[in-house]
């Protein structure tokens, strides 16, 4: 199989040329498509044989269906990359290899964490599941303010063996930075009732059903409770502890500051409509 490869960055400087050339081997037809970066990623990008186009971001969702939709692409399949996702050496094999005509419509690719420089390999993270590959037409991206995942519209799915790498190169300042955008990106999440174009949660599915199950069961759990509860599941009984110093941070920072903020920022939301509505009712 070869697929054509769309990758999406904003200020990549950092990693983009790892990624592309992580890739190149695996496909002549790779799409960049970048959010009006301000930093050097578009001379890196320019420096490869890649179709570069520009497009407004409004929210990772969008724009990847926006990428599905108009992008030239060559080939029968697509595999779609962040710009801080390596695809490893086994995975391309193992890519190249599948047919051109599976019986298959899409593959989830186990993804593994770097953190700090650091491979993040217990709290239940290595690896996590992601639809990346998928045949042209028949892949969207959810339809969500935070935490989207690609889906097939139709057909049976399975499970590569080969390695994805998300290698997080970005400064604490940055990476705390964006959570508390998503943080508040979380929030509208949870506000609203919307189920066309999202994954419904099913114990027993695939991994990405799974996953919206259980997040169910944590949504349904007190606010300022289930942080702590989710901090202690993957830190202590998912052994993250044995990830290091670099772990620590991570596990404290994702599991629990980030989980705490949408918690915080969720009661603030609720506080302020209360009031607003005991506004309205005294005038």
């Amino acid at each position: 199989m070869r697929p054509s490869i769309v990758i999406l960055t904003f200020n990549s400087e950092s990693s983009i040329a790892d990624t592309i050339r992580s890739v190149a081997s695996l496909s002549d037809d790779i799409h960049i498509i970048d959010s009006f970066s301000t930093d050097r990623t578009l001379e890196i990008v320019r420096g490869f044989d890649v179709n570069v186009v520009q497009h407004p971001f409004e929210n990772y969702g969008a724009q990847r269906n926006w990428a599905i939709d108009t992008l030239p692409v060559k080939y029968r399949w697509q595999l779609h990359l962040d710009s801080d996702e390596r695809v490893s050496p086994e995975l391309c094999q193992e890519i190249a290899s599948l047919p051109e005509d599976p019986v298959f419509n899409g593959f989830f690719l186990p993804r593994v964490m770097t953190f700090l420089g650091r491979t993040i390999r217990h709290g239940g993270l290595c690896p996590t599941w992601h639809m990346r590959l998928f045949r042209s037409g028949a892949g969207r991206c959810e339809a969500r303010h935070y935490d989207q995942h690609f889906y097939v519209t139709q057909g049976p799915t399975a499970q590569l063996k080969g390695i994805m790498i998300d290698d997080l190169r970005m400064s604490l300042t940055e990476w705390t930075a964006r959570h508390n955008r998503w943080s508040s990106a979380e929030v509208e999440e949870l506000s609203t009732s919307q189920s066309v174009g999202r994954v419904r949660g099913r114990l027993v599915g695939n991994p990405v059903e799974r996953k919206r199950y259980l997040r169910g069961l944590y949504n349904r759990t007190p606010l300022f409770v289930r942080p702590f509860a989710l901090f202690f599941y993957r830190y202590f009984i998912r052994l993250g502890f044995l990830d290091g110093a670099e772990g620590f941070i991570f596990y404290v920072l994702q599991t629990f500051w980030f989980r705490f903020l949408v918690d915080a920022k969720s009661f603030e939301k609720t506080h302020a409509q209360s009031e607003n509505s005991a506004q309205d009712q005294t005038l």
